[in-house]
């Protein structure tokens, strides 16, 4: 999924969430979301329960508020910023200069299995980020 960027019009931001709103996530099944939110989310104390206080920023931006409440209201958590990393372990977009990094994609994961999740982190590559995810798998009653 991409999200509008942060200066696209406050209608195309609502819409895009309000599509999510709208469909009925299925409730006995594990709930991943994986996507370019274009969210900086910052290290707020008030935040913490959804995003942990690994984030690569210091403050939201509007997006960034938009993606912790939509989290918070689908009782989701924002695991690529809970582990701890470098920072280019982090950020998942460079500026064309080069100049600027951001962690604007995310991971959501259903705050009832977030725990299956081990680790998030970004690789650098040619023009290229990629977010790798470790997690549990559940085989049968048993986790391996």
């Amino acid at each position: 999924m991409h999200a509008p960027s942060e200066d696209k019009s406050d209608d195309s931001k609502d819409s895009f969430y309000e599509e999510f709103e709208q469909d009925h996530f299925p409730r006995y099944h594990t709930k991943i979301l994986i996507g370019d939110f274009n969210a900086k989310v910052g290290r707020e104390n008030i935040f913490k329960p959804t995003i942990g206080n690994k984030s690569l920023h210091q403050d939201n931006n509007d997006n960034g508020v938009r993606i912790v409440n939509f989290a918070t209201s689908k009782n989701l958590v924002v695991k690529s910023m809970m582990f701890p990393h470098r920072n280019i372990h982090k950020y998942t977009w460079t500026s064309p200069d080069e100049q600027t990094n951001n962690q604007i994609d995310h991971i959501l994961m259903d705050r009832r299995w977030h725990s299956s999740i081990l680790d998030v982190r970004s690789f650098r590559g040619a023009n290229v980020k990629l977010i790798t995810i470790w997690w549990l798998k559940k085989l049968g009653k048993y986790w391996q």
